[in-house]
């Protein structure tokens, strides 16, 4: 397995993926049944005793057990003239695994996809000049948080075969308190080589709002802005894009769009991976180009 050290790990696959193309095989699961509210279940020890702010990222970003939902629609910006070229949507699916001892690091499994669509009309993107677009999707990935030095740091375990690899957060996430609000701040800065010769730069930029219950009607949010280079498809060059992105626990909560096609490309990721047992048996499996980014 390979190990690989890089500033704030955990946030930045959904860019890279983005840009790199990853194309990925779905994972066999059964189809995704809507996902109906539960009562929380009983705390373990390790998260009683962990800090608050430690305790509200990863409820916020994972859930408490139950599966849930961060959705992201935006834009995606020619450089810089402005000129609005794609629009954007999808949505990951996690859940969360606290350990049984409190020395051991939270586990957050999770798939994710996104799909490119037309600007004026939002229809989701199969070809743009004559080029197939492929929508991004990862089968997995698994990580490890832990809290030190008053941050949160993330390690990613991703890839199949022989390019399963661990990246592992150098920096951590820092927060402010602003009223009853956490504000969790990333800033990263990618620059690694990329298979075909070329170097992999952009930047990027994720604030994750964590409001108390019952204050606002998303009390989960997070806008993330990026700059870098176009996909391959879409004739490189720089480009801006913006996210926003929210949480919900169910999928009849998903706007119709997303939902329709999410049921007809992509069911398996209506539901995270089950276990670490899941994981470990689609790391078996065959990945596709952007595994190894």
């Amino acid at each position: 397995m390979k190990r690989i050290h890089t500033k704030n790990a955990f946030l930045v696959f959904l860019g890279a993926a983005l840009f790199i193309g990853c194309k990925t095989e779905a994972p066999k699961t059964e189809e995704a049944e809507t996902v109906t509210e539960a009562p929380k279940p009983e705390r373990k020890a390790s998260y009683e005793n962990a800090p608050k702010p430690f305790q509200i990222w990863v409820d916020g970003r994972a859930g408490t057990g139950e599966a849930v939902h961060w959705l992201a629609e935006g834009s995606v910006y020619a450089y810089p003239s402005g000129e609005k070229l794609f629009g954007m949507i999808g949505f990951d699916s996690s859940t969360v695994i606290w350990p049984d001892d409190g020395e051991e690091t939270v586990t957050h499994l999770t798939r994710k996809t996104f799909a490119y669509t037309d600007p004026e009309t939002g229809e989701v993107l199969k070809e743009y000049n004559g080029q197939p677009v492929v929508p991004i999707a990862y089968p997995y990935q698994m990580i490890t948080y832990r809290f030190e030095n008053d941050q949160i740091y993330g390690d990613v375990e991703q890839g199949v075969g022989e390019r399963v690899q661990t990246i592992k957060a150098k920096n951590g996430i820092p927060y402010k308190v602003m009223g009853d609000t956490y504000i969790y701040n990333a800033q990263v800065f990618l620059d690694f080589p990329l298979p075909t010769g070329t170097q992999y730069q952009a930047w990027e930029n994720y604030d994750f709002y964590m409001h108390p219950e019952d204050t606002v009607d998303e009390p989960h949010q997070m806008g993330w802005q990026r700059y870098g280079s176009l996909p391959r498809w879409a004739g490189g060059g720089p480009c801006i894009i913006q996210l926003y992105s929210w949480r919900v626990e169910s999928h009849n909560e998903f706007p119709t769009n997303l939902l329709e096609w999410a049921k007809a490309e992509k069911p398996n990721w209506l539901k995270p991976p089950a276990s670490v047992e899941e994981v470990r048996a689609l790391q078996k499996g065959e990945g596709g180009p952007g595994w190894g980014s």
